[in-house]
């Protein structure tokens, strides 16, 4: 079925006449009666009955200006859909995160985000940075933040901001009171770690190959707040993000071991797709977190390559 003809057909039924329609459509007249008469003749039934003043629609003419009208609407909707998407009105921006950027640096970018953006729906998916680069790959999210960068070329790594890595203890661990600790004294110390796959144990696990020395991880914790409380309960040593400390420093529960050499600092990754195009939602996303988070001087942008 040609839609030019059916839009044809429904501005004449809409105002009872040709020459109405045809005023309607800014089209001559005869152009209205010719496509018309094709149109019925396509599809096999009569859809006017002309009068001496306009024309009338048959009974098959009635069905099909019913259906016409549902078309002509859901295309006005798909119109306005896009228009809204096109000035953020509406959408919606899957995000996903490892732990220590979705806790810690992402909420003052949903803060600035907002207000510009009232009808973008928001979702995060918290997960280590494995898991953000499939589903990446697969389409599940819209961006990525990552701790660090993966052996994948169908994906862009861009510096959006620094953090450093620390290490913590209790206030009572030996190493509490030392001014600086060198890192082969951890040797024989138990270190608590993420899961493998995370972002922050990937880079701490790089950190101590530089220097050659190996950490058999004492214990192995899934959640950011649960190395944490388990180094205050007395248990070990971890490195965690600065980021991730700050109220435990400031209420006396986790002290920081200074590490002689340090301090650590590490580059944090948003990650995108290479061959996607960024919607309204995205770009506004990325200029605001631009915004929030400068990077230093000599940051890069990445394609699948270990750092």
């Amino acid at each position: 079925m040609n839609l030019n003809h059916l839009a044809i057909f429904r501005a004449v039924a809409q105002v009872g006449s040709i020459t109405g329609g045809a005023a309607q459509l800014g089209i001559s007249q005869s152009a209205v009666s010719r496509q018309l008469a094709e149109f019925e003749q396509r599809q096999g039934v009569l859809l006017f009955d002309r009068m001496p003043r306009g024309v009338r629609l048959t009974a098959p003419g009635r069905v099909l200006l019913d259906y016409a009208d549902r078309l002509f609407s859901i295309e006005a909707q798909a119109e306005q859909a896009l228009d809204d998407m096109r000035h953020r009105r509406q959408g919606r921006l899957a995000i996903g995160s490892s732990r220590t950027i979705a806790a810690y640096m992402l909420p003052r970018a949903f803060a600035a985000y907002r207000p510009a953006n009232p009808g973008v729906e928001l979702s995060l998916a918290v997960e280590n940075t494995d898991t953000i680069e499939h589903k990446l790959l697969d389409g599940e999210i819209d961006i990525g933040f990552a701790e660090g960068v993966a052996d994948d070329a169908a994906l862009d790594y861009t510096v959006f901001a620094h953090d450093e890595l620390v290490l913590i203890a209790s206030p009572s661990h030996r190493l509490a009171g030392r001014s600086d600790v060198a890192l082969d004294e951890l040797q024989g110390e138990d270190v608590l770690m993420h899961e493998t796959g995370s972002g922050t144990r990937a880079v701490t696990e790089q950190l101590l190959a530089e220097r050659r020395l190996r950490l058999h991880p004492a214990m192995t914790l899934a959640s950011t707040e649960a190395l944490k409380q388990t180094v205050a309960a007395g248990v070990g040593l971890a490195f965690l993000s600065a980021q991730a400390i700050h109220m435990e420093l400031a209420a006396g529960l986790l002290v920081q071991i200074r590490i002689r050499g340090g301090p650590f600092s590490r580059p944090l990754y948003r990650v995108l797709p290479r061959s996607s195009s960024s919607s309204p939602a995205l770009r506004s996303f990325l200029e605001t977190i631009g915004a929030c988070f400068l990077p230093s001087a000599g940051s890069a942008t990445m394609s699948g390559s270990r750092s």
